[in-house]
């Protein structure tokens, strides 16, 4: 195993402690992270609410059930996130749901600026994106594959906006998450589990 990824491993704490840190944030008006702002507070909050909301109503949908129930190796699902990412909040909660199918996967939460060496290694087009969920093979200590910061329709919308207003401001933020709500994590899960599947492929044609 990468020795970066090991030693973030260390360090990391369970989807559990990741909510109640934000939750305790939330309430004392503080924020994970380097950038300590009130915009960033207030993201903290919000996303808390979204948070509690999604775990509580996040389903798996039946085909990606059925294959996470019968994935045949041990996994480590690793999140680099922060409190305050308005996308983290969307996906993250539905990647505890995934994970909380299978017996075989093991999910863990690092801060993005806490682990600056490992965010290193996980960028998208030059950016410390988040979030970033990196999928390890237990045994080997393998990368099997990574996801994020967003699904590709997500991801869509976003460069769409861009193009057509030449930022993203915050109402491309609200668009934003109303296209998850709409999607109610169906992408998210079919893109995760459509890497399982290319990653599994590549290691049997070796």
């Amino acid at each position: 195993m990468n020795s970066i990824i090991s030693n973030s491993l260390k360090i990391s704490i369970s989807y559990l402690e990741y909510r109640a840190l934000g939750a305790q944030y939330a309430i004392e008006g503080k924020t994970s992270g380097i950038i300590q702002t009130s915009d960033y507070v207030h993201y903290t909050q919000l996303n808390d609410s979204r948070m509690h909301r999604l775990d509580k109503t996040a389903q798996i949908i039946d085909e990606v059930k059925f294959y996470l129930e019968n994935v045949s190796k041990e996994y480590i699902w690793l999140v680099l996130t922060e409190t305050w990412c308005g996308d983290a909040a969307q996906v993250v909660p539905v990647i505890n749901k995934m994970a909380q199918v299978s017996e075989k996967i093991d999910l863990k939460i690092i801060l993005r600026d806490q682990n600056d060496a490992l965010m290193n290694l996980f960028l998208t087009n030059g950016t410390k994106s988040i979030p970033k969920l990196i999928i390890l093979d237990k045994e080997t200590g393998n990368v099997v594959a990574d996801f994020g910061p967003r699904p590709f329709g997500a991801k869509q919308l976003i460069i769409d906006y861009k193009t057509t207003h030449g930022l993203v401001d915050e109402a491309a933020k609200i668009e934003l998450q109303k296209w998850y709500l709409n999607d109610k994590g169906v992408a998210i899960q079919k893109e995760i589990v459509a890497l399982m599947r290319t990653a599994v492929a590549q290691k049997l044609e070796e």
